[in-house]
């Protein structure tokens, strides 16, 4: 079976006027198999969001392979990659990076908007089941400005969801939330994800939260590690 995403030796430098070039990714090896759980845990500065950039097509390495489902992703053009983050990649941001001026309803009916057929009609009625199965079926109309940090966690979580999508990639999902809110919510990215086989990769600082995925990692200093039981 084919790996949905593999990393050799991925490297991210970013030029820096008057300076040496700085190295957020330092030869990073990595394969996510369908349907698999991923965790990546490691100090703020270490190169988590770049790794979850990269993976989720929203920029490229510096050097190194990269290829998803097995067709390098350099020969991917740019319409055609952004199509296919549409259409398989869902993204849990830490910022959320919600809408404004915008209800709850119509940030997550927002990816729905570039589907075909049933799902293109159906995008209300979606949006509206996500949005009560992360607990805010009472905010369908509120806008982002008048919902709480961890509403807007939920909100962001339901969009990244509402397409069924292949790749789930998540910047600290809990982040915002208490401890049974966020328990409730890696719930809902596990089923979601076995409903669809999909891989759910997640960065996060919560040891809870790693130790639920099959697959542990430590990011330090740019170079990715098996955390400790994790078979290298």
């Amino acid at each position: 079976m084919t790996a949905l995403l593999r990393l050799s030796g991925v490297t991210k430098t970013v030029r820096i006027p008057d300076a040496a070039p700085l190295t957020i990714l330092d030869g990073v090896d990595l394969v996510v198999e369908p349907g698999e759980r991923v965790s990546v845990v490691g100090r703020s500065g270490s190169g988590k969001s770049t790794l979850l950039n990269i993976l989720g097509l929203l920029d490229s390495p510096s050097s190194g392979a990269f290829e998803f489902e097995g067709v390098p992703v350099e020969r991917i053009g740019g319409r055609a990659r952004d199509l296919r983050r549409g259409a398989d990649v869902g993204f849990v941001f830490q910022q959320f990076n919600l809408l404004s001026g915008r209800t709850a309803l119509e940030n997550v009916m927002t990816p729905l908007l570039y589907a075909t057929g049933r799902r293109f009609w159906r995008r209300r009625a979606l949006a509206t089941e996500m949005l009560e199965r992360v607990g805010l079926g009472h905010r369908l109309d509120s806008l982002p400005e008048v919902l709480s940090g961890g509403e807007q966690q939920r909100v962001a979580i339901a969009r990244a969801l509402v397409r069924g999508p292949r790749l789930i990639l998540a910047d600290e999902p809990t982040g915002a939330l208490d401890v049974e809110t966020g328990a409730s919510v890696i719930d809902l990215l596990e089923e979601v994800a076995a409903e669809n086989d999909a891989a759910l990769v997640v960065i996060t600082h919560d040891p809870a939260v790693a130790a639920r995925s099959e697959v542990r990692y430590r990011l330090d200093a740019g170079r990715l590690h098996a955390a400790a039981g994790v078979a290298a």
